[in-house]
C-alpha cells in the first residue's frame, strides 16, 4: 500500500488514470499494489494468479470503509495505465498496481445510484 500526498506524483497518477482529475485534486491517494511472487512463493501459481489480487482488492475495500468511517469520502479507480502508475509511485516492476483511492473531503453528496435487486444476485442453495 502506498500513501501518495505529494502533489505533483497525485498529478501524475490522475494522468496515468486516463486524466481522472479529482485523483490530483484529493489530498491523498492511495495505490494498492499485488505482489505476485511473494504470493507465488507461499501459495504456488494460485498465489500468483488470485490470492495475491484478493489480498490487495480486499485491503482497498476495507481502507475505503476506514476512509468512510472517519467521514471522509473515497472512489476506486481500475482504469489506468499500469506503467505509468508504477513510474509515478516509483515501484518495481514486480509490483502490479491494482487500484487507486483518492481520499478527501466530498465536495458534493449526489443521489445514491440505483442498484440492481437483491433478488438477482443473491442465490439460495437449499
Amino acid at each position: 500500500m502506498h500513501v501518495v500526498t505529494h502533489r505533483a506524483c497525485r498529478r501524475a497518477l490522475a494522468r496515468a488514470a486516463l486524466d481522472q482529475d479529482f485523483i490530483a485534486q484529493a489530498p491523498a491517494a492511495i495505490v494498492l499494489c499485488a505482489l505476485p511472487d511473494r504470493s507465488a512463493a507461499k501459495h504456488g501459481e494460485r498465489g500468483a494468479s488470485l490470492y495475491c489480487m484478493q489480498d490487495a482488492t480486499i485491503a482497498c475495500a476495507y481502507a475505503q470503509l476506514a476512509a468512510t468511517a472517519l467521514g471522509l469520502a473515497s472512489v476506486w479507480v481500475g482504469a489506468f495505465d499500469t506503467e505509468a502508475v508504477r513510474k509515478a509511485i516509483d515501484v518495481a516492476a514486480d509490483a502490479l498496481p491494482i487500484a487507486i483511492l483518492p481520499i478527501g473531503y466530498a465536495a458534493e453528496h449526489p443521489d445514491a445510484a440505483s442498484r440492481r435487486p437483491l433478488d438477482d444476485l443473491v442465490h439460495y442453495i437449499r
